[in-house]
């Protein structure tokens, strides 16, 4: 079956043309909130740490709302299928904004970490929510632009985040990053409750059957699992008893989710997610793009201060230039994938996302700042070439009944791919380093020695080594990518027709 033929659009996306813009204005500023508290935190820890204290589990800040995101993402995709998208993302809105306001008053660190919790359990409920509406309000032909829309705003956001985090922290006070988020929020929780409008589909007696016991265990395998690989390695060793203890609990509960979620009637995570070969296929590529994205995210500002001598804000830059070229890239690949099918545009995106990561350790040491920002821009654009094409694929084979939970089961995958790839490249990269320098050191003391201009050459160097490591690393995430889609997917997606 042809890929390019349109696809089942849901009764819910029937609405006029002003009230269709208003909804996506929402979604809009929803995904704004999103992207931004993924950053607007970070340039603001001294303030928050000199105000609360609480230095040495700082860390949690981002771990906390991070785990909180990913775990709920596949029980507000269910949620969503079964109760429709309004009231999952009223919720998830009116949880981000308590967290938000929360936040603000927090009076320690511990307290500020619980609050982040509740931030992130808004958050996902966001993230997945208005994935899936962009694809209920749009016939298949159009949703690359709506698509397009929502990754430059993330896009955008991503960029400004640090920015107008240190404005605020600088000339204001750290509370008013997240009091920020009040005024945007509610306007968009009000386009929301008055513009979006979703029909009685009839089946309220079968809608309201939740399993809520899936919903728990996947909540709890989620949360061990995930917090074993943020910590590890750094709140405690790899071996360690702690480490031990969260792998085999998770594990355990693992065995649990299964069980749980067989019994079920409608489960949280259904077994046809892993049983169709285009769902599976792209989850796991998708997967392999969170662990890879891990590589320039985190370690190319590293590369750039240290072994570049390049200030903060130079270094930032290197890295934005990606997210300028994604969601143009992505706003294109509309042109391919109408060619040669959803599957081949991806292969192409990550195909060439594997030969751009691969060149990075062949940069020449210390070389210029324009090299390695040219190769971040064409990642950016294989990037949009290959993410897009997939979660478009995805959601054009499924009915509005099971869309959510297809669109938050990528979504999650990712997010995995992201906590996963961080584990294992911060392990290569301080592996490397503890070789290159005889067992002295991980990334973040010998950078916090380069700041302060007491490290040799020898030690630029080895940060060079531990990120050319990190990078090929990288690149054979994206040939595993490009693998599973050459070998699981199918070359045509089974897109549904249109109603």
């Amino acid at each position: 079956m042809d890929d390019t033929r349109p696809v089942l659009r849901a009764e819910a996306a029937r609405t006029a043309p002003d009230r269709r813009g208003a909804v996506v204005a929402a979604l809009m500023l929803a995904m704004a909130l999103a992207a931004l508290d993924s950053t607007i935190v970070s340039t603001a820890v001294p303030q928050i740490v000199g105000d609360l204290g609480g230095f040495s589990v700082f860390s949690w800040l981002f771990s906390g709302y991070l785990l909180a995101v990913t775990v709920t993402l596949p029980v507000y995709g269910k949620l969503s299928d079964t109760f429709g998208r309004k009231p999952v993302l009223v919720v998830g809105a009116v949880l981000f904004l308590l967290g938000s306001l929360l936040c603000a008053v927090a009076w320690n660190m511990g307290a500020l970490i619980a609050f982040r919790i509740v931030q992130g359990l808004g958050g996902g409920a966001l993230q997945g929510t208005v994935q899936t509406l962009a694809a209920d309000l749009y016939p298949l032909k159009e949703r690359p632009k709506i698509q397009a829309k929502l990754s430059t705003v993330w896009a955008v956001s991503a960029v400004a985040g640090p920015g107008v985090g240190g404005v605020l922290a600088t000339y204001a006070d750290w509370r008013w990053i997240f009091l920020v988020n009040l005024p945007i929020g509610a306007v968009a929780l009000w386009l929301i409750v008055r513009f979006l409008h979703e029909p009685d589909r009839g089946t309220r007696g079968t809608r309201a059957r939740v399993d809520w016991a899936g919903a728990l265990a996947v909540f709890a395998c989620g949360g061990v699992l995930l917090t074993a690989l943020v910590q590890g390695g750094v709140a405690w060793p790899w071996l360690s008893a702690p480490s031990l203890a969260l792998f085999g609990t998770g594990l355990a509960l693992v065995g649990v989710v299964v069980l749980v979620e067989r019994r079920a009637a409608e489960p949280i995570i259904p077994g046809w997610v892993w049983r169709r070969r285009t769902i599976a296929a792209v989850n796991l590529a998708l997967g392999a793009l969170g662990l890879l994205m891990v590589a320039p995210a985190v370690f190319l500002p590293t590369y750039a201060q240290s072994v570049l001598g390049l200030a903060p804000v130079a270094a930032g830059f290197v890295l934005s230039v990606w997210t300028l070229s994604w969601p143009v890239s992505a706003a294109l690949s509309q042109h391919v994938y109408r060619r040669i099918g959803f599957r081949n545009t991806a292969m192409l995106g990550i195909g060439s996302a594997a030969l751009i990561l691969f060149a990075f350790p062949f940069l020449p040491y210390p070389g210029q700042a324009w090299q390695p920002t040219l190769l971040m821009l064409l990642l950016g654009a294989a990037l949009g070439l290959f993410q897009l094409p997939l979660i478009i694929g995805v959601q054009s084979t499924v009915g509005w009944e099971e869309r959510g939970t297809a669109t938050a089961s990528i979504l999650f995958c990712r997010q995995t791919g992201q906590t996963i790839g961080a584990a294992v490249f911060g392990a290569i990269a301080n592996g490397v380093l503890a070789a290159r320098l005889g067992g002295v050191g991980d990334l973040d003391s010998v950078t916090r020695a380069l700041d302060a201009g007491t490290a040799p050459e020898a030690t630029r160097r080895a940060i060079a080594d531990a990120v050319h490591s990190v990078y090929l690393g990288a690149s054979c995430a994206a040939a595993l990518a490009f693998l599973v889609l050459l070998f699981l997917a199918p070359r045509r997606f089974p897109v549904l027709k249109e109603q």
